[in-house]
């Protein structure tokens, strides 16, 4: 059987759902549209930006197909979403505050100071934030940036930081605030489970996904992820609790400290003399993640309730606007109360109610399928989950208190995906008998339940080409009927490599700049997650550091673990005297084992090739793993 590549039509039962959402809920409702397009001032002339060798890193264009009416291929509150989130250009927020939206996943802010402008949250890649800073000086004049602010430590909040200011602005003086606990968090994700979260963002972002009605159409919280270059500056300057202030260019801002919410570093601001706050990232015009779908320590939405009832009583009867960095502002003080109010009782519910239900004893699936928002949240469209969603914040809340464990030990010890596979389509007669039930269950619309059962087909057998094709299909109708951006491109994502094979990572975040704001704990355990501990059992193997200016490093690997430390309990095998540069790039891996032993500047004592010994018992990361299949 030949397979088929291409997208397939929608089922008349996914179409019939996604009209009854319209039914269901106040399209004619347009005041998001008009919050949306509200302060335009003009976009760039060039649609595509691209880098600097020529290759398009964002195109303002490619979701022009948003402007027709909603198709049956998707759902028609994420059709809207995506809608708003396509709206591209310069904005004015209020008098001396301006967001470049639509040029990346995120906003970037531009506040008006006596000389020049600070930066907030410069997107994720340097093209991108160059053209938006370009746009808002082809506008608003060539004025100098003369500071940048980081709300938070996801990368398209730092990301397209070069693309504003450069290392020498720094040193002249251009400060650059972000939350206490910024760096340390913002490189963290790329030494421990940057891969993973990388390659599983693939599916999330969706960014590899030819853009249209039957395929990628958003993310919820913006359209996708941009494909330059990430880029990181150190901030300079932290911001370390909720009260400080801070003046910069005459621009006054009062902060609001917020851990734990969004990312484990986080801020809000109040810009006093604007009325205008910001809100970072903690009150979006959507449900977002507790648990987000590439992977992260699970959120905690009482904190993040709390947090938001500190904004509200500290910020709201002074704010005339709110804004964030995605999406669009609220504007009115009644409805920055309102919509901050609700936010936060959105959260606080979910965390309150998956308590409620888990300690009746409902597991996380059970209690994802019981849950439901009140009314009154329902029907307010900043509360959808078009990024996040009731169903696996829910799950996630139930993660962060128990676990994955749901008490039951018929789970506490299943076989294996592939193995368990193989055992249930041997009991259930065989691929063939498995395929034509579950064909009966897809004419039936049951698509959930086919993606669930021909998925035991495909980890036995990937090779079968009627269950990859059966299972794409069931995918991609349950991404036709997704109101969550995410979960579509999931769905979509699968679909496609079942068809098509493994796109890989489109959007690489471990830069040369990240990279090298690792300290030197952080490269070590690098280093130690990449051992591969079977094959170094009955290695013993000690390498001592004496960094120049510096403290000495002792590493060994024993018993397949890498352990380092500024003592010793044992004698090195060699010891190197070296520059901490040298040392990064060794453990960068820049710099091989015996370019540096032949280096006049480094001093070597001992057997060098038990370095290199050492080395060899580390494993690269695969960035292309699969996810669909085995």
């Amino acid at each position: 059987m030949s397979r088929s590549t291409e997208a397939k039509p929608v089922q008349p039962g996914v179409a019939e759902a996604n009209r009854a959402v319209l039914r269901r809920f106040p399209f004619d409702d347009t005041r998001d549209l008009e919050d949306a397009r509200r302060g335009f001032m003009g976009t760039a002339q060039e649609g595509v930006i691209r880098d600097a060798g020529g290759r398009a890193v964002w195109d303002l264009g490619a979701y022009g197909f948003l402007d027709q009416d909603c198709p049956a291929t998707a759902n028609p509150s994420l059709w809207r979403q995506s809608r708003l989130c396509s709206e591209h250009g310069l904005f004015e927020v209020t008098e001396g505050i301006y967001q470049v939206r639509g040029f990346d996943l995120s906003n970037m802010t531009i506040v008006e100071g006596a000389r020049g402008v600070l930066v907030i949250d410069p997107l994720l890649c340097a093209e991108t934030a160059a053209a938006a800073l370009a746009l808002y000086r082809a506008h608003r004049g060539d004025r100098p940036v003369t500071a940048v602010l980081y709300t938070h430590s996801h990368v398209d909040h730092f990301g397209g930081v070069r693309g504003v200011i450069t290392d020498e602005d720094v040193a002249a003086g251009v400060p650059v605030f972000a939350p206490q606990g910024f760096l340390a968090h913002a490189v963290s994700e790329n030494v421990y489970a940057g891969t993973a979260m990388g390659r599983r963002a693939a599916y999330m972002y969706g960014a590899a996904l030819p853009k249209g009605e039957r395929g990628q159409i958003g993310t919820g919280l913006g359209q996708t992820t941009s494909t330059g270059a990430v880029t990181l500056i150190p901030p300079t300057r932290d911001i370390t609790h909720t009260g400080q202030t801070e003046t910069v260019d005459g621009i006054r801002m009062v902060f609001q400290l917020t851990p734990g919410t969004e990312a484990p570093a986080e801020l809000n601001i109040h810009f006093p003399d604007h009325a205008a706050l910001c809100m970072a990232e903690n009150a979006t015009h959507n449900l977002h993640n507790l648990l987000t779908l590439r992977g992260a320590q699970v959120r905690n939405p009482r904190v993040w309730a709390h947090y938001l009832t500190e904004a509200i009583s500290l910020f709201t009867a002074a704010s005339d606007v709110a804004f964030a960095s995605h999406h669009w502002p609220v504007w009115g003080r009644e409805r920055v109360r309102e919509f901050l109010s609700e936010q936060r009782d959105l959260y606080a519910y979910l965390h309150d109610q998956t308590l409620r239900m888990l300690n009746q004893g409902l597991t996380g699936p059970e209690i994802g399928e019981r849950m439901a928002l009140p009314p009154a949240l329902e029907r307010a469209w900043h509360t959808h989950g078009y990024y996040g969603s009731v169903s696996h914040n829910t799950k996630a809340i139930y993660q962060r208190y128990l676990g994955w464990f749901d008490g039951n030990p018929a789970h506490l010890w299943e076989h294996p995906p592939t193995e368990s596979a193989r055992r249930y389509v041997d009991f259930m007669g065989g691929a063939d008998e498995v395929l034509r039930r579950a064909r009966r269950s897809y004419a039936d619309g049951d698509f959930r339940w086919v993606a669930q059962v021909v998925g035991h087909v495909v980890f036995a057998d990937p090779d079968h080409a009627e269950a990859r094709e059966l299972q794409a299909d069931a995918l991609e109708q349950l991404g036709y009927g997704s109101e969550n951006g995410t979960w579509r491109n999931f769905y979509l994502m699968g679909a496609y490599e079942l068809r098509n094979g493994p796109v890989g990572t489109p959007t690489v975040t471990a830069s040369p700049d990240v990279l090298a704001a690792l300290t030197l704990d952080q490269l070590f355990d690098s280093l130690a997650i990449r051992v591969d501990g079977p094959r170094s059992w009955d290695a013993d193997i000690t390498v001592r550091w004496n960094v120049k200016d510096g403290t000495p490093v002792t590493i060994r690997l024993r018993n397949g673990v890498l352990t380092h430390g500024t003592g010793g309990d044992s004698t090195p095998d060699v010891e190197f005297t070296l520059t901490q540069a040298d040392l990064r790039a060794v453990l960068l891996g820049t710099l091989p084992p015996a370019a540096l032993a032949a280096r006049d500047d480094v001093k070597v004592t001992g057997d060098a090739g038990k370095l290199t010994e050492l080395i060899g018992h580390l494993t690269a990361p695969d960035p292309d793993f699969a996810i669909i299949t085995p």
